[in-house]
């Protein structure tokens, strides 16, 4: 299962804007696996990962 989240870690630094807009603004959101969804930032020059959540999850937090 790793090497799946490492392979869209991959996709993510080759082609940021690749995966769709997240539900958090400034964020976008890679479903790496039917039950796991990857939350990243791009931040000029940086990407960030900011989470990997289980879809069951909610997100954003109801906080």
């Amino acid at each position: 299962m790793t090497r799946i989240f490492e392979t869209h870690a991959d996709r993510i630094e080759a082609n940021p804007y690749l995966y769709r807009p997240g539900r958090v603004p400034d964020t976008r959101e890679a479903v790496v696996h039917p039950n796991y969804v990857m939350v990243y930032r791009i931040e000029s020059e940086t990407i960030t990962i900011l989470r990997v959540l289980h879809a069951a999850q909610r997100w954003p937090s109801a906080e």
